[in-house]
């Protein structure tokens, strides 16, 4: 080294101890001598050099790498100007924070594209905001925690999360508008996050329990990533968290949007981008390497790296065909794995409580508010019926939790108009929660909704005072297109087409009959439409049935026995029957109609029949008679069966013997054979005696036989209801038969009455209004038994079925010892519980 003094310096001084030199040798800068590097740059301070000056300490305590200090805060660099000191200090440390400012950076951002892709199936841009901001909160906890113990970043941490995810939680449902505390959501969201997010109806609404899985994903990754990435150094592995959390916002999202493509390169972007940010820029490390050395080492580095960029371009050539394949690909929809809310066995069929509500037709079901564009009665749907077994009618819809704002389905070619209600819950119970056709939002209730039937359910559960705000989009079909339109075909509309196994004969003829003569779908539906409005009457005290024995008796029983005749129940379940059986693509809707603003009651209940027609959508019909109009017979307009056997079985006609003189008898000569009529008459009379006899006994056995049957055949279960149709048949027996839409509980009930009443008259007290129920205890517990063979097959045991078994045959003894001496001899032989359809 050279050490070169200006004109005012003495001779070049010795090195002292108590002076700091550079690493080469030399003395260090203190002001008077200038150390110059060994090039021929010219430094700031007129200072020559061309490379650094060794590595040691500076005259101003800091270790030189590659610059030395001149003892005057200016550094002499690598044969550049050096400049003033503070400034190099700035842009260094502006540097650094620029560097490390990229890893943060980037793992934020990569954690909110995860939030996009998520936010695809959700409505407005919330979700974004939230996680976004779960992710930036995180990263900086860590970075501000940086200096402490790694042990206690993440206490720390999570207990900041615990704080942004209550505002997220408070925020989302403000946003919502959710009725209740804050405690009971934020309790309710913690619950049921998990199958309330896989389960929401799309668009999902960000509410507390669809935001609190992803903001609290959002925070661990964040805070993971960090403290991986920069405590660690491991930053590629840092990003591993955001990688799984894009992953399953990827996997969430399934089918329901297109693929991810711009996020998917814009996430790999990033990483990239943290990767290079991270490496601190140093020498070259050929530096002071000898030549050839040198060399070697640059072949070698270049070779590698070129073996790099090889290995990705083939792994790109390989896997991109792949890679594009999935890009197509419809992926697995994670919501088919989790089941969606469930109704109730009664909601299941709405059906059978309309006779109950016509027998109690002033009891007060909803309130309701309407805002409808004419202002006349609306429709209110409960719910929508598609499958029929043969039996029973039942709703089979798939219901998704949804926001206030419901998807939007295809509108048809007739005119919409936007009908909005207040509607309040009174006496109406179940989950079923009533709209009119089609909701598009709903406010002050969460519910779950089925968008192949438009009908809404709240899956808490209905409770009296219940206020929600309904607005829907009611379709009127266009009536110019109905008398050419078809009927749609094939897989998607086999379930409204299938007819059950066991339609009886009579059914099908008639059906074939009006097909027969209206070869237009529209003039089909509208045939079976109105024969049944012709010839058949409306009543309120129908016994409920929609089963095919129900249908056959309703269409073609005798008129005096009770057939010809039901409720709304019988003749919505009979035209979709027939309109099955003519091709028609047919349901059942349950709903209500409500006449402007006030109550509606159990008389507004009805049940009508729709029709899909291809291009138009589901139309309604009333199959029901007009209050004026009187049936007529049904003989006029139904051909019965032939009753003459086919022709190659028609029997010869007997011949009637002439009368001829032969068989009259001469006169004064008897045709009698002696003691010939006497034995006749015998007979005739011990027969006439011995008949009824044998005919009640016969009863009495086959009673007893029954009895039996029921009590002792078949698993625990079967014997528990067959005890209780023990029970009921006494009822009926004693002339108060229940009707299906009451409760096991309310039948108890109801008998428990029945023999408290008739064990009072028989004791010669009328019964009076304070008539103790609980007479036979035993009732309650045999309806909970049968309770338990309902909703908990299996789990019932042979000492309970006897039990039960003991109890109806108590009861039924009870009940007959309370009758009059008659009644209880015609009581073990009467045939109703032989015939009685169970």
């Amino acid at each position: 080294m050279v050490t070169v003094t200006g004109p005012h310096d003495g001779p070049t001084r010795r090195p002292r101890p108590d002076r700091p030199e550079a690493h080469s040798g030399g003395p260090a800068a203190d002001g008077a001598d200038r150390p110059v590097a060994d090039g021929d740059g010219p430094a700031a301070d007129g200072t020559v050099g061309s490379g650094p000056v060794g590595d040691g300490p500076a005259a101003d305590g800091t270790v030189g790498d590659g610059t030395v200090g001149d003892g005057t805060g200016r550094v002499v660099g690598d044969g550049g100007p050096a400049g003033d000191g503070r400034g190099g200090a700035t842009g260094r440390v502006t540097g650094r924070v620029l560097r490390a400012a990229v890893v943060p950076t980037t793992l934020v951002a990569a954690i909110g594209l995860a939030a996009v892709v998520l936010n695809r199936v959700y409505d407005g841009d919330l979700l974004i905001r939230l996680v976004c901001g779960a992710a930036l909160g995180a990263v900086l906890v860590s970075v501000a925690a940086r200096r402490l113990p790694s042990w206690l970043v993440a206490p720390l941490s999570v207990a900041v999360m615990f704080g942004a995810t209550a505002w997220s939680v408070r925020l989302a449902a403000d946003r919502a508008d959710l009725p209740g505390g804050f405690l009971d959501v934020a309790a309710d969201a913690a619950g049921n996050a998990v199958p309330r997010l896989l389960t929401a109806m799309i668009p999902v609404e960000p509410t507390p329990d669809t935001v609190l899985v992803p903001v609290v994903a959002a925070w661990l990754a964040g805070l993971a990533g960090a403290e991986v990435a920069l405590r660690a150094g491991r930053v590629l592995l840092g990003f591993l968290p955001a990688t799984s959390l894009y992953v399953g916002a990827v996997c969430v999202v399934g089918p329901n949007a297109g693929p991810a493509i711009w996020p998917t390169v814009a996430f790999a972007g990033l990483v990239a981008v943290a990767l290079a940010g991270a490496r601190a820029p140093g020498p070259d490390p050929t530096v002071g390497l000898p030549p050839a050395v040198r060399v070697t080492v640059r072949v070698r580095a270049t070779a590698v790296s070129a073996a790099g960029v090889a290995v990705v371009v083939g792994l790109a050539a390989l896997l991109g065909p792949v890679l594009a394949g999935w890009v197509d690909h419809r992926p697995v929809d994670p919501r088919r794995f989790v089941p969606p809310p469930r109704v109730e066995s009664l909601d299941e069929n709405p059906l059978i409580r309309i006779s109950g509500w016509a027998l109690d037709p002033q009891r007060k079901l909803l309130d309701v508010s309407t805002l409808a564009p004419d202002g006349g009665p609306t429709t209110i749907r409960l719910a929508v019926l598609s499958d029929y077994d043969g039996v029973t009618w039942r709703v089979g819809a798939t219901y998704r939790t949804a926001g206030r704002v419901l998807p939007e389905g295809s509108p048809g070619p007739g005119v919409v108009d936007t009908v909005r209600q207040e509607i309040t819950v009174a006496g109406l119970t179940g989950r079923l929660l009533p709209a009119v056709a089609t909701p598009r939002s709903v406010d002050g209730a969460r519910v779950a909704y089925d968008p192949e039937s438009g009908t809404l359910i709240r899956p808490e559960g209905l409770v009296p005072g219940l206020t929600y705000t309904v607005t829907s989009a009611r379709e009127r079909p266009e009536a110019n297109l109905l008398g050419t339109a078809d009927v749609p075909a094939g897989a998607e509309v086999a379930r409204v087409l299938r007819v059950a196994d066991g339609a009886p004969e009579p059914l099908r003829r008639l059906a074939a009959q009006l097909a027969e003569e209206n070869g237009a779908p529209y003039a089909r539906a509208a045939a079976v439409e109105q024969f049944l409005a012709e010839h058949y009457r409306l009543v309120a005290d129908a016994p409920s049935g929609h089963a095919y024995p129900n249908l056959e008796f309703f269409l073609f029983g005798p008129r005096g026995g009770g057939g010809q005749r039901g409720t709304s129940e019988q003749f919505a379940a009979a035209f979709a029957v027939l309109g099955r059986l003519t091709g028609l693509p047919t349901r059942v809707v349950v709903g209500f109609t409500a006449r402007g603003d006030g109550p509606v009651r159990a008389a507004d209940a009805y049940a009508w029949p729709e029709v899909l027609f291809a291009g138009v959508g589901w139309v309604p019909f009333d199959p029901r008679p007009r209050p004026d109009s009187t049936p007529r017979p049904i003989e006029e307009d139904f051909r019965p069966a032939p009753q003459s056997p086919p022709p190659s079985e028609v029997p010869e006609p007997t011949p009637t013997p002439p009368t001829t003189a032969a068989a009259v008898a001469e006169p004064g000569r008897s045709t009698e054979q002696p003691g010939g009529r006497t034995p006749l008459l015998l007979a005739a009379g011990t027969g006439g005696l011995l008949l009824p006899g044998a005919a009640l006994g016969v009863l009495a056995w086959r009673r007893r036989a029954l009895t039996r049957a029921r009590l002792s055949r078949g698993d625990p279960g079967t014997r528990v209801g067959g005890a209780w149709r023990h029970t009921t048949d006494a009822l009926r027996l004693s002339g108060r038969p229940v009707g299906g839409e009451l409760s096991a509980t309310e039948v108890a009930d109801r008998a428990g009455h029945a023999l408290a009443e008739d064990t009072a008259r028989a004791g010669g007290s009328p019964p009076g209004p304070d008539t103790a129920r609980a007479e036979h205890p035993g009732l309650t517990e045999l309806a909970g038994l049968l309770n338990q063979a309902a909703f908990a097959p299996g789990t019932l045991t042979d000492a309970q079925a006897d039990r039960a078994g003991d109890i109806a045959v108590a009861y039924a003894t009870a009940l007959r010892a309370a009758r009059p001496g008659w009644r209880r001899l015609l009581w073990s032989v009467h045939p109703g519980p032989l015939r009685w359809t169970r």
